[in-house]
């Protein structure tokens, strides 16, 4: 398993939240999506870390970030990790539903799309920092009446929101969205597929999965149970 060292070279708040600089190798560097294990000398559990933005020599840390976290921090990191977004080369209309307190981990994906000409609209009811004009945002509500623009959903929620996903998405029970997406399911990952704990385990239609190895980024139609 690639492991890495880095270290914290800032953190700042952003619509009130802190946010980290990371310094590391490239490869260190996750995909939209995928997940970077950060554990300080003294700490005991390590920490999923998200890329809200590469860089040329790190990466910034999309929240929560660790209260330990703090300027000169040396980190021990393992990853990147896990499987991340997958854009389809099709796709021309992207929806981006953020149901949680921050766009953050879906941004990457944003910019990535609007490179190959994607039209991009974002729902979220989140704060929103300074946004591409070419990046339209709408709340929450008006996914509903929406959906039908797009052609892929690419999703981030929490794991305690998943069996809200249908309400989220403006479906009736049973119904499936219209058009295809994918799913990432922020949990609790202490062991990193270390020790297969299974906190974070994720009902799919399939069974139960592990966010920290099959996830965090599942098809949206293997969650419809």
């Amino acid at each position: 398993m690639r492991t890495s060292t880095g270290r914290v070279t800032e953190i700042r708040l952003d619509q009130g939240q802190a946010i980290a600089w990371i310094a590391c190798p490239g490869r260190a560097i996750p995909a939209p999506g995928q997940y970077l294990l950060a554990s300080p000398a003294t700490a005991i559990l390590s920490t999923p870390l998200y890329c809200a933005q590469p860089g040329e020599r790190g990466f910034l840390a999309a929240p929560p970030i660790p209260a330990s976290f703090v300027p000169g921090t040396a980190l021990d990191l393992r990853g990147p990790l896990g499987r991340g977004f997958r854009l389809p080369e099709e796709a021309r209309h992207l929806a981006l539903v953020a149901a949680g307190d921050s766009i953050a981990r879906l941004l990457p994906l944003a910019a990535a799309a609007l490179l190959k000409e994607t039209a991009v609209t974002l729902f979220s009811d989140a704060p929103l920092p300074n946004l591409p004009s070419s990046l339209e945002a709408y709340p929450l509500s008006a996914l509903p009446e929406l959906i039908s623009w797009a052609d892929f959903l690419a999703i981030d929620l929490s794991h305690e929101r998943l069996p809200g996903l249908r309400q989220i998405l403006g479906l009736a029970e049973h119904s499936f969205p219209p058009c295809p997406g994918q799913v990432l399911i922020l949990a609790p990952m202490p062991c990193g597929n270390l020790a297969g704990c299974g906190v974070c385990a994720v009902p799919t239609r399939r069974g139960y999965k592990l966010a920290c190895v099959d996830g965090p980024v599942f098809e949206l139609k293997d969650l419809m149970v």
